[in-house]
C-alpha cells in the first residue's frame, strides 16, 4: 500500500491524496480545487499527477471547494466510480460546485474579451455547469459513525469533523495479504467551542495517520467574544463614520456564523439599526441546507431553537439575489453591512465590493477566516498602501481589520485534542497536509513531543510507501 499527496501539500488549499493498494485498487481522499496560489492557480487546477481514469472510488470529506472543486473535471477526464460522502456534504456539494462552475464561465467570459481584442486564443473554463450538474449522479451518501464496506477489501466510516454541516473525518479499514490497517484522514478539523457545531468526534486507533495543519502553530483569539467584536466593527464604521462595512466570509460556516452572532446581539437589544445584507446566492441557499441539519448543532443551539426557530435571522437582514441587486449596493450612500463571498476576497462579488468601496477611508473591510498568502484578502491584510483588483491598482483608504476568533478551523490545541484519542505508539506513520510549511515544522514538532515518532510534511505529487 503506498500514498501520493497531489494538494495541500506544503499549502493549504488542493486537498488531493491517492491511495494505492497492493492489488493496485486506487481511493482518492478529496478532489480539491487550488485557490488562490497566484499565476500557479490555473496550472496546479489542469494537471493531475495521476490519470482519473485509474481511480476507482472517491471518498469526499466535505464540500467546502478546496476539497471538492475538481470532482467535475475528475469525472470528465475519465473517473467513473462512486464518490461516498455524508448526506450534508452531499447537498452541499451539489450547490457548491454549481456555483464554482458559474464564476469560471463568467471570469473566461470577461478573459476572453480581452484576448479576442489581443487576437490571443479563447480559454475554457476547468468545467462547466452542467458537468457540475452531471458528476452528482455518482454520489453515494454514507452516514456518521457506522462501518460501510466499500468491496471486499476496503470499509469506511465517517465520524464528525465539527468543521462544517457534514464535515468529516474519514477513517479506512483496509484488508491486505490476510491483515486489516487503519488509515484516518482528519478533513479538516473544527474547534471544540465552535459556537454552531458539535465538537470532533473520537475515532477508533489508526496505523496511519493524515491531518491538516492549518493552524497547527497558533492558538485562537479566545479573549472577546465573536458578536462583541462584530458590534465594535460596526458601531465604528457604520455609526461614526456613516461608512460601509464589508465582510468577505464563506458561503458555508462563516456566513452562517456571522449571522447567528449578529442575532445574538439583536436577542440582547444590542444590533445596531442598519441594513445587514448577504450578498450571495449560494449563502442563502447554503443557510437553508444547514438549517435542514439541526441534528448537526451544538446542545447550545439545541436550546436556542426551543424560543428562537430561526437563529441566523434577525431585523434588517436582507438577501440580495440578481447581479442588478447587488451593483446597486455600490451606489448606496447610507450606512450598511455587506457580508458576500468568498472569504478569501479572490472571487464572486465581494472582489467587486472591494474594489468599488477600499479607496474611501469612510468604509472598512474585516476580514474573519483564514486567507492564502496570495489571495487579495491575504494582500488586504499585508500592511500595503496599494493592491491590484482585476488589473487596477487601488490606493487603501478603507480601514482593513480581522476577527481571529471566527475561523472553522482548529488551533494547535484542537488539532491535538482531535489525536489524543490515538496511542501515538501504536501509529506507524503521521502525514501532515494543508498547512504553510513552516506551520507544518512547528506543528511537526508539537506531535513528536506528544509522542509520534514518524512524523513526515509530504511534497507536492510525493509518493510514500505504506509497507
Amino acid at each position: 500500500m503506498k500514498i501520493a499527496f497531489h494538494g495541500a501539500a506544503r499549502c493549504v488549499t488542493g486537498s488531493k491524496h491517492l491511495l494505492t493498494l497492493k492489488n493496485n485498487k486506487k481511493i482518492l481522499l478529496d478532489c480539491g480545487m487550488f485557490q488562490g496560489m497566484g499565476k500557479d492557480t490555473d496550472v496546479l487546477n489542469r494537471h493531475w499527477g495521476f490519470e482519473p481514469s485509474e481511480v476507482d472510488y472517491l471518498v469526499l470529506s466535505h464540500a467546502h471547494i478546496d476539497h471538492s472543486g475538481l470532482i467535475p473535471k475528475l469525472v470528465s477526464d475519465g473517473f467513473k466510480g462512486k464518490i461516498f460522502a455524508t448526506p450534508a456534504t452531499r447537498e452541499l456539494t451539489a450547490v457548491l460546485l454549481e456555483d464554482s462552475a458559474g464564476i469560471q464561465e463568467d471570469d473566461i467570459k470577461y478573459a476572453n474579451k480581452k484576448r479576442k481584442a489581443l487576437g490571443q486564443p479563447f480559454l475554457k473554463p476547468l468545467y462547466t455547469s452542467d458537468e457540475a450538474k452531471a458528476c452528482m449522479d455518482q454520489f453515494e451518501v454514507v452516514d456518521y459513525e457506522q462501518w460501510f464496506r466499500i468491496d471486499e477489501d476496503v470499509e469506511l466510516k465517517y465520524t464528525d469533523a465539527g468543521h462544517i454541516i457534514g464535515s468529516a473525518a474519514v477513517h479506512l479499514r483496509i484488508s491486505e495479504n490476510g491483515k486489516s490497517r487503519q488509515l484516518s484522514f482528519s478533513g479538516d478539523i473544527g474547534r471544540y467551542r465552535d459556537v454552531i457545531l458539535r465538537s470532533p468526534s473520537t475515532f477508533s486507533q489508526a496505523d496511519f495517520i493524515i491531518i491538516e495543519s492549518t493552524y497547527g502553530n497558533s492558538l485562537h483569539d479566545l479573549h472577546q467574544a465573536t458578536p462583541d467584536q462584530l458590534l465594535e466593527w460596526i458601531e465604528k464604521t457604520c455609526i461614526k463614520k456613516g461608512g460601509k462595512l464589508i465582510i468577505p466570509a464563506f458561503s458555508v460556516g462563516r456566513t452562517q456564523e456571522i449571522l447567528f452572532a449578529l442575532n445574538q446581539l439583536e436577542l440582547e437589544r444590542r444590533l445596531p439599526e442598519v441594513d445587514y445584507f448577504v450578498d450571495s446566492p449560494l449563502s442563502v441557499h447554503a443557510t437553508e441546507i444547514v438549517k435542514h441539519y439541526p441534528q448537526y448543532f451544538n446542545s447550545r443551539i439545541q436550546k436556542i431553537l426551543e424560543s428562537d426557530e430561526d437563529p441566523f435571522k434577525f431585523m434588517g437582514l436582507q438577501y440580495i439575489k440578481t447581479v442588478e441587486e447587488s451593483k446597486l449596493l455600490n451606489f448606496r450612500n447610507e450606512p450598511c453591512v455587506i457580508i458576500s463571498a468568498s472569504g478569501m476576497a479572490d472571487a464572486g462579488r465581494v472582489k467587486h465590493h472591494i474594489s468599488n468601496n477600499i479607496e474611501n477611508s469612510r468604509n472598512s473591510i474585516l476580514m474573519v477566516g483564514y486567507c492564502e498568502p496570495h489571495s487579495l484578502g491575504a494582500r488586504l491584510q499585508s500592511g500595503k498602501n496599494e493592491v491590484n483588483i482585476y488589473g487596477v491598482a487601488h490606493e487603501i483608504h478603507a480601514e482593513i481589520g480581522s476577527i481571529r476568533s471566527m475561523s472553522a478551523h482548529g488551533d494547535y490545541e484542537d488539532l491535538l485534542q482531535f489525536l489524543s484519542c490515538q496511542d501515538p505508539r501504536q501509529v506507524s506513520k503521521v502525514f501532515i497536509v494543508h498547512g504553510e510549511p513552516k506551520v507544518q515544522i512547528d506543528f511537526k514538532e508539537r506531535l513528536i513531543r506528544k509522542g509520534f515518532q514518524d512524523v513526515e510534511v509530504p511534497e507536492l505529487h510525493q509518493e510514500v510507501g505504506l509497507g
